[in-house]
């Protein structure tokens, strides 16, 4: 293997850490200086932002004719930021969930995905369901704004006493240039790592999408591990979980849209990700939602849970590619061991949480 290849994948690392430091200080400054939730700007700026190495991916992949490595590559993304991005932020500091996310951004996350499922039943995403797409997100970060600017007034109320007095214009000048920065660092980063890391994965003879649901998915989502992890580590857990649930939501609207304009003949879905990959997307985003609202908190085991699952998840597109002989065992464990026992759990957790809001209630 060139030893240029591993030098552009630990460059595209390094270049992804620092880049997600910018972004993440810039970020949070903002909101204060500008009075706008957190969770806003997770949900929009960073999330839009770390999202730019899928926009590139997906819409240059479409461009070229690369359909499994556009679909792969937002696919992959959206598993990979519940299971592995939350999961890895969870374990690092237990994550307080907005009630936000739960009424509106997790049950949209969980429509987009179905959404796209439905779309591409047919075989193809084409140019007038990218169109419709793209117009989801342009009407989904309208209302986010319009929302955040209702409560402007009591959100400049609560930050002159956590944090005093709010930045004059030349500091948010100065964290627009921290943004700025960063983005352009996580999608050098991302560019260089995902080139080195598709070198190293063809050279063992991995398929066009299983490349894009692992190698290209997990590269071009570091920028949101970065951001999400560092992030946790800074206290500013609104971001943490707004920039995986931005990111999804933008994934399909945004990046998937718009791969589907500028492909002529739009994004062919491939038989096997309608059968597996899709339906697992949209399984985890609906699998995340009785965790979310039990408590409005992620906890550590919670987070374990999920690492564990992407790491299943991994190992079974590795096996299935390799036409593996531990692959019948490890899907037998699956089937009868893994998934009843977390449905079992998630009915439990979901019990308990409604049962102690019905006592509130009752008490109240």
């Amino acid at each position: 293997m060139p030893t240029e290849t591993i030098l552009y994948f630990i460059a595209g690392a390094v270049l992804l850490i620092g880049g997600a430091e910018l972004l993440v200080r810039g970020a949070s400054r903002l909101a204060i200086a500008a009075g706008v939730s957190p969770l806003v700007v997770g949900l929009t700026v960073v999330a839009f932002g770390t999202s730019a190495p899928e926009l590139a991916v997906t819409v240059g992949a479409a461009w070229s004719g690369q359909a499994d490595v556009a679909i792969g590559n937002v696919v992959g993304s959206n598993i990979f930021n519940v299971l592995f991005i939350l999961g890895l932020s969870a374990v690092i500091t237990p994550l307080i969930v907005a009630q936000q996310l739960v009424r509106l951004d997790v049950p949209l996350m969980i429509g987009a995905s179905i959404l796209m499922l439905l779309l591409g039943l047919d075989g193809t995403i084409g140019r007038v369901d990218g169109l419709f797409l793209f117009f989801g997100i342009i009407a989904y970060t309208t209302f986010l704004i319009r929302h955040s600017r209702r409560e402007t007034a009591d959100v400049k109320s609560e930050y002159d006493v956590a944090f005093g007095a709010i930045p004059g214009k030349t500091r948010s000048a100065m964290n627009l240039g921290l943004i700025v920065a960063g983005m352009s660092l996580l999608v050098l980063g991302s560019r260089w790592l995902v080139d080195g890391a598709v070198q190293m994965a063809t050279a063992f003879g991995v398929s066009q999408l299983v490349i894009g649901l692992t190698i290209v998915a997990a590269g071009t989502s570091l920028p949101e591990v970065a951001t999400s992890v560092l992030a946790a580590m800074r206290g500013e857990r609104d971001i943490a979980v707004g920039n995986v649930v931005g990111s999804n939501i933008f994934n399909i609207l945004c990046v998937l849209g718009l791969g589907s304009l500028v492909s002529p003949d739009g994004v062919r879905v491939s038989p096997g990700a309608l059968a597996f990959d899709i339906p697992v997307m949209i399984a985890v985003a609906i699998a995340a939602l009785p965790i979310f609202f039990t408590g409005y908190l992620i906890a550590r085991w919670e987070g374990a849970v999920f690492l564990a699952y992407y790491v299943a998840y991994t190992a079974w597109l590795v096996l299935t590619a390799r036409e593996n002989a531990a692959l019948g065992t490890l899907g037998h464990a699956m089937a009868w061991f893994v998934l009843p026992l977390t449905l079992l759990t998630l009915a439990v957790l979901t019990f308990r949480a409604v049962r102690r809001n019905n006592s509130g209630i009752r008490s109240g």
